[in-house]
């Protein structure tokens, strides 16, 4: 297999090498548990599960390690402890915030059919290889230290924009800079801060007397130093972090180490927006996976795990989003689909070769499902087929063996008369047996009243016309 993916460094699809084929390893930026994961956080997490399983099927499962990390030291998470938790000492507080929403984080992504990653390192677990690269950096003359911050000094890195492709002076106006008296140049970046009264505190590198924490950058540094090495293979995540949270990761790493590269491919899926804008609370179209999955906020109806994820795999992954409830509809409409055409198969030893091929090609997700639908077609008529078929989703991961019934969570079971269906089912083959079209359209149009949908295919042994009847969702 020839997998090929397109490098945002380089700015071209490249055919992946890996560093050791032995361990091919891949790290991509995980959630900052202060809240509810957003349908836009959903994202990232999907395209790279799907990298992932496609490097387990290339490599073998054993060959593969895969780090998403836990920020679980931040602003906000302080901010949210202190409202929440008043009473009770901030540390405690936080601890209570960012388990519930680690917890929730992991419950709403499962549903998603989501693998876990091979590590799940937290932030506040690695404070120690954080001290030890901010000293690194001090040594080699690539930070300072000024009124108890350590802060990176971006003029001694004369390539520094290169992953972003902007200019310091593009940056600089595209950037909030932080204003501050004791910086050498506006766009160095902290790396260690001093803790305010109250706030999680830990003890400070470089000399620095004051207790403080890191700042939020140099946590995947240490993170992906310490699971994957100093140089690896792929780092993803959104578009929104190339700047400046990866060029920033891309600084400290390759100071701190001397290094070339702190990763070969970098790879970054596109915005998300919700019915033609921009997602916001302001707009009220701000919505949480949770919602999608436990609510009917999202287009008048509660939506399975699965849904949602085949949903988001038809766009491909580097292009932007539109989540719409069509979307969603569409999507469960191919679901229901599959899951009648499937139930009773055993699923192949394998997944599509084609589908396969099609997912090497800088994951083309898009194309894979076209080549799904073409096996669907051929699954009605051959069972080694379906069987195909069935293992490429499990494979995908938008299908584990769930009922229509299960798919259609949160949706109303519609009461007919079967017997006055299945009479109006014999009466419009009859009509179409007799080429009387018109009374055939009549009586499906007063099926389709009824709230049921008929479907017509040939019985691969005789050649004849079988009807088939359910309920439209």
């Amino acid at each position: 297999m020839s997998l090929t993916l397109y490098n945002t460094l380089t700015r071209r699809k490249e055919t992946f090498e890996p560093l050791d084929a032995g361990n091919v390893r891949m790290y991509v930026c995980g959630p900052t548990v202060y809240d509810y994961a957003h349908i836009g956080n959903a994202r990232p997490v999907i395209v790279f599960d799907v990298l992932f399983r496609l490097l387990r099927h290339a490599y073998g499962a054993g060959h593969v390690t895969y780090v998403r990390n836990i920020t679980d030291v931040d602003d906000k998470i302080n901010a949210r402890a202190a409202t929440e938790f008043p009473d009770l000492p901030l540390n405690e507080a936080i601890r209570r915030v960012t388990e519930a929403t680690e917890k929730q984080f992991h419950d709403d992504i499962a549903a998603l059919g989501v693998l876990p990653p091979t590590v799940e390192p937290r932030a506040t677990e690695h404070i120690e290889e954080m001290r030890r690269l901010i000293d690194a950096l001090v040594a080699n003359g690539h930070a300072y230290v000024a009124e108890d911050h350590v802060l990176f000094d971006v003029a001694s890195m004369p390539d520094y924009g290169r992953l972003s492709n902007r200019s310091l002076e593009e940056m600089e106006a595209g950037a909030r800079v932080e204003v501050a008296p004791y910086k050498k140049g506006a766009m160095d970046f902290v790396l260690w801060k001093p803790s305010k009264a109250g706030e999680p505190a830990w003890p400070s590198p470089s000399g620095i007397a004051t207790p403080g924490r890191p700042g939020w950058h140099i946590e995947c540094s240490a993170m992906s130093e310490r699971h994957l090495g100093p140089v690896f293979d792929i780092h993803g995540g959104g578009i929104d972090l190339v700047f400046p949270h990866h060029e920033n990761e891309i600084a400290q790493s390759r100071c701190a180490h001397g290094t070339p590269a702190m990763a070969k491919v970098w790879m970054h899926n596109g915005f998300l927006q919700v019915e033609g804008e921009k997602m916001s609370k302001s707009l009220g179209n701000f919505i949480t996976i949770n919602e999608l999955l436990a609510t009917k906020k999202f287009g008048a109806s509660q939506w399975h795990g699965r849904v949602v994820r085949l949903a988001m795999l038809g766009t491909h992954y580097r292009q932007p989003i539109d989540w719409t409830a069509d979307r969603l509809l569409q999507a469960r409409a191919t679901l229901l689909d599959f899951a009648g055409l499937l139930a009773g198969v055993e699923a192949a030893d394998a997944p599509s070769a084609d589908v396969i091929t099609a997912l090497s090609d800088d994951l083309n997700t898009p194309s894979a499902l076209s080549i799904i639908h073409g096996l669907a077609k051929s699954a009605r008529r051959n069972p080694e087929t379906a069987a195909e078929l069935k293992a490429t989703l499990e494979f995908l991961g938008v299908y584990g063996g769930e009922t229509r019934d299960e798919l259609n969570v949160g949706v109303e079971a519609v009461a007919v008369d079967e017997a006055k269906v299945d009479e109006l089912v014999t009466a419009r083959l009859a009509a179409r047996k007799a080429k009387d079209f018109k009374e055939s359209d009549r009586i499906r149009d007063e099926l389709a009243a009824m709230g049921v949908a008929v479907k017509d295919a040939k019985d691969p042994a005789t050649g004849d016309i079988v009807t088939t009847w359910e309920i439209a969702r």
